[in-house]
């Protein structure tokens, strides 16, 4: 039987890539920051029926005296046609009120600059909480470095999302913080069955050296490999659904849903369990060489 890839023995090649990642996020997130939308920035969205040009939504706004840029106008289907425009000012409720009347199927939503602070508060919280939540749990059916390992790959994977948000310009609302709190819960739930495994098999094993423990943790990553990776497609092929038919208001819903279960999959084969192995090695006996360089 063809021995397996060894993951653990190679975890350097992952924590490199996963490296290179969060340096190019970095970079992409101080040249670029995120596209806010109005939920976290001061602003008005309008939604209009129809599909309307960059030249025909200006026209629109012209009473209002508010220019429009072109990347903050979208179009897309709620069963028909639509088209959003996000603006950087807010609308007063007078010119909420004359735009309403002027386009009776449109609709507009304002978030004033306390609302926005305030949600964007919110916003980090909630994914700083959840975080400490997730910690507390494993470690209590764990231990605490499982806990750590596994957080540490779950914002790995929040940031990815996060970083090709930013790279592609797409806005970050309300529903992208959902999208991310859904993918924190999804992936923390396959961390924990290939945790639960390890655990198994460290009390079946009882590894002794560092080697030990390295070959267990990666008998035990191959043993939920299949697992992890049927959930995940059958999850993945639920998502692409919904992004191709779901509609324009959770088309951005279900991307980051899409990002984050893909990369999910890899903290949670790749990152986590390597990071624990990293961290509970060092406790550990090394075999030493002899006779040659063959280790004892």
């Amino acid at each position: 039987m063809t021995e397996r890839f060894d993951i653990i023995k190679r975890r350097m090649w992952f924590f490199i890539l996963s490296g290179t990642i969060t340096v190019a996020g970095l970079i992409v997130f101080l040249i670029q920051g995120f596209n806010l939308g109005t939920d976290f920035k001061a602003g008005s969205q309008l939604q209009v029926s129809g599909t309307y040009s960059t030249a025909q939504v200006q026209q629109m706004m012209n009473p209002f005296g508010v220019k429009v840029n072109p990347t903050e106008i979208t179009t897309g289907s709620t069963g028909h046609p639509v088209t959003i425009i996000r603006l950087g000012e807010v609308l007063t409720p007078k010119q909420a009120t004359e735009f309403q009347s002027e386009h009776p199927e449109s609709q507009v939503n304002t978030v004033s600059p306390f609302e926005a602070q305030l949600t964007s508060r919110k916003a980090v919280w909630a994914i700083l909480l959840a975080s400490l939540f997730i910690v507390i749990y494993v470690a209590i059916r764990f231990e605490y470095r499982f806990g750590v390992a596994g957080v540490v790959a779950l914002l790995h994977n929040a940031f990815i999302v996060m970083a090709v948000f930013a790279l592609l310009r797409m806005p970050v609302s309300l529903l992208f913080v959902t999208a991310i709190l859904t993918i924190v819960g999804y992936s923390i739930n396959d961390t924990i069955v290939i945790f639960d495994r390890i655990r198994e098999n460290l009390k079946l094993m009882k590894p002794s050296t560092f080697e030990e423990l390295e070959r267990v943790t990666n008998k035990s990553l191959w043993q939920t490999m299949t697992r992890s990776i049927n959930t995940v497609t059958t999850v993945l092929i639920a998502a692409l659904m919904l992004f191709f038919f779901g509609g324009s208001s959770i088309h951005d819903f279900t991307f980051a849903l899409i990002v984050g279960l893909i990369s999910g999959a890899y903290c949670s084969i790749f990152i986590a369990s390597p990071i624990w192995v990293a961290w509970r090695g060092r406790s550990m006996e090394r075999k030493k060489p002899v006779n040659g360089g063959e280790t004892a």
